[in-house]
């Protein structure tokens, strides 16, 4: 008999952008019955043990932006991003991927909930349903009033990354630039700062993944919360803009935050480059430092599924017991494991949202 896989809660993926422009009405539906394609359903969550995780609303830029996929196959490169976009044109798109999450979970009969606090995220786990924390990477759909953060925070909004790597009326993010130091500009504008004040208020986790380094020691200013980036690796063994410095591991230490391990492989290389031949050993590479650096009970995974090129060795989520078996071939204890790739997760939860 087949042991269970071991229980993952994941800080990042994609799907509801997936399912926003991919798919036609009705794709929650295929959600849970199983979709083809891409890194995540419902059947395959259950073999690979995904038990949870960040869902973010993502705002795709407007024509004209390829992602630089081509871009990132070479030795260096710095792609084009494109520019601040206002409210108006993104709050559309983020109305329909919240109202995505919201339809997977009334299609899945109690199989998958939208969680808004602790008691409901261990009401999920005691029914066995995977649970679903409402993210947003790029605030992009929330105007300078902040009217839009009230709305979403009671749908469901529980945590929100200032920017994506693009400009907001918010702050600065880092670009997609290889090898590049993440200061790369200015960081909140007085508008951003007020949203991190509103966000502390609300207990909100704000995400530092895309923001730059200016951004991030003015988030580390202002906040009283755990200072978190939910999907990003280390910049020691892959010069990338968008990896964390040790001095910022240290800070998310001190703050008893989280860093979630990025799957990408563009993150993991130390050449920098989206190849779906990257081992393993550059992902558990990442995982030793990130522990040595920020200490065990700081880091989790953050694999970005649907939203990234991943190892093809792991594949999509039901390949995550690869990985899990890699941990322990590199000496990880199961306890250590269970921390890394749940437990973290859920006690930065308990301490951000005060319960």
């Amino acid at each position: 008999m087949m042991s269970s896989p071991v229980p993952v809660f994941d800080g990042h993926n994609d799907i509801l952008l997936r399912l926003a422009t991919r798919f036609p009405v009705g794709a929650e539906v295929d959600f849970v019955t199983g979709l083809t394609g891409g890194h995540l359903d419902l059947p395959r969550m259950r073999k690979g043990g995904f038990v949870g995780g960040f869902f973010a609303i993502f705002i795709p830029p407007v024509e004209g932006f390829d992602g630089g996929d081509n871009l990132m196959q070479g030795t260096s490169y710095d792609v084009p991003l494109p520019a601040l976009m206002s409210d108006r044109d993104a709050l559309p798109m983020a109305m329909k991927q919240a109202g995505t999450l919201l339809r997977m979970e009334a299609a899945s009969a109690g199989a998958f909930r939208v969680c808004r606090s602790m008691a409901d995220i261990r009401a999920a786990r005691a029914a066995d349903a995977v649970v679903a924390v409402m993210h947003m990477e790029g605030a992009e759909a929330i105007n300078r009033d902040l009217y839009g953060l009230d709305v979403l925070y009671r749908a469901g909004l529980r945590s929100l990354g200032p920017v994506w790597s693009r400009p907001t009326i918010f702050g600065h993010g880092v670009p997609f630039r290889f090898p590049s130091s993440p200061d790369t500009g200015p960081g909140l504008t007085e508008t951003g700062e007020r949203l991190i004040r509103a966000c502390n208020d609300y207990r909100m986790v704000i995400d530092l993944s895309h923001i730059n380094e200016q951004g991030f020691w003015d988030v580390a200013r202002l906040s009283q919360l755990p200072l978190v980036a939910t999907h990003s690796n280390a910049h020691v063994l892959c010069p990338h803009a968008r990896n964390l410095t040790d001095r910022q591991l240290h800070a998310i230490r001190d703050s008893r935050g989280m860093v979630g391990l990025n799957f990408a492989t563009c993150f993991l290389r130390p050449d920098g480059q989206l190849k779906a031949d990257t081992p393993l050993s550059d992902m558990l590479d990442h995982l030793d430092h990130l522990i040595g650096e920020a200490g065990i009970d700081h880091v989790g995974l953050g694999s970005d599924f649907d939203g990234a090129m991943i190892p093809a060795a792991i594949g999509d989520v039901a390949g995550l017991p690869v990985l899990i078996e890699a941990m322990r071939g590199r000496g990880y204890d199961e306890a250590t494991i269970a921390k890394l790739a749940c437990d973290n997760w859920l006690a930065l939860l308990e301490r951000t949202w005060g319960e």
